[in-house]
């Protein structure tokens, strides 16, 4: 197992660093136009051919996965402080303050959540520019994704409430928000980043189904969910497979972070 967590580390490393670089290794840019050889199949100038509107595909693949692996983890990272300002706090006060913000936790989660993210999109303006149809992703991502952290991020800031360090903390005359910033927040670091990482998949999946939808980036800024959507008037894959490599990147980074932030005792 420990093999196949380094092997998910080095696919992850390749595929960030690969989009990081989309400036230094693509042919072109993503959005300009080869009028003249419009659905071209790959050649040594368009390694994975051009779309309908002679844009490179390589191109188009290596910044579309840039903003897709940027967007994910900046919306893993507001929806979880979201999550401790809710549920952490909720779960250190205790009280009528824990009951009510639990209620608003479970009101959200009884919700179909990937719904509730199209239906708020859908009441946005569509016509807006790429960079600002960026913004309003991945502010909608962080904004309706923090419920499932909020409930465990209460249940660990509860579990400290009462635990022998905190109440000689409080006997030692430390308390209020000193209290939650100084012993309470630094012992929910394993949390934070358990359930950051844990969101970024999440996000990167919710990003393409907005894009496949039509509800994600404005064009003509790529990425995974708008090249999923070119698949849509795909006929047949068989003699084309190279059309089908945003698709295998999608699966191969959503997998290497399921792998790596699997449990040795799943796979015992």
């Amino acid at each position: 197992m420990k093999l196949v967590r380094q092997i998910a580390w080095v696919l992850l490393a390749i595929v960030v660093l690969g989009s990081l670089g989309a400036g230094l290794w693509a042919p072109a840019d993503y959005a300009t136009q080869f009028r003249e050889m419009p659905n071209s199949p790959p050649s040594h100038q368009h390694w994975l051919g051009t779309d309908e509107l002679g844009r490179d595909r390589f191109s188009r693949v290596l910044y579309g996965t840039r903003v897709s692996l940027l967007m994910a983890p900046a919306a893993a990272l507001l929806s979880t402080l979201l999550a401790v300002f809710v549920g952490g706090i909720a779960g250190y006060l205790g009280g009528w303050w824990e009951r009510a913000a639990m209620a608003a936790t479970d009101l959200f989660l009884a919700m179909p959540w990937l719904f509730l993210l199209l239906a708020v999109r859908a009441m946005l303006p569509l016509n807006v520019s790429p960079m600002a149809s960026v913004a309003v992703t991945f502010l909608l991502l962080g904004i309706l994704g923090w419920a499932a952290s909020a409930r465990v991020l209460c249940a660990g800031a509860r579990g400290l409430r009462n635990s022998d360090f905190i109440l000689l903390a409080r006997a030692s005359g430390v308390s209020g928000v000193r209290l939650l910033l100084i012993q309470v927040l630094p012992n929910l670091k394993p949390v934070l980043a358990a359930q950051f990482w844990i969101s970024i998949p999440v996000f990167i999946l919710s990003e393409a189904n907005l894009g496949v939808l039509g509800l994600g980036v404005a064009e003509p800024l790529p990425s995974w969910g708008s090249l999923l959507r070119e698949m849509e008037s795909f006929t047949s894959f068989g003699f084309e497979a190279w059309k089908l490599v945003p698709l295998a990147l999608l699966v191969l980074v959503v997998s290497s972070f399921q792998i790596i932030l699997s449990r040795d005792e799943v796979y015992a």
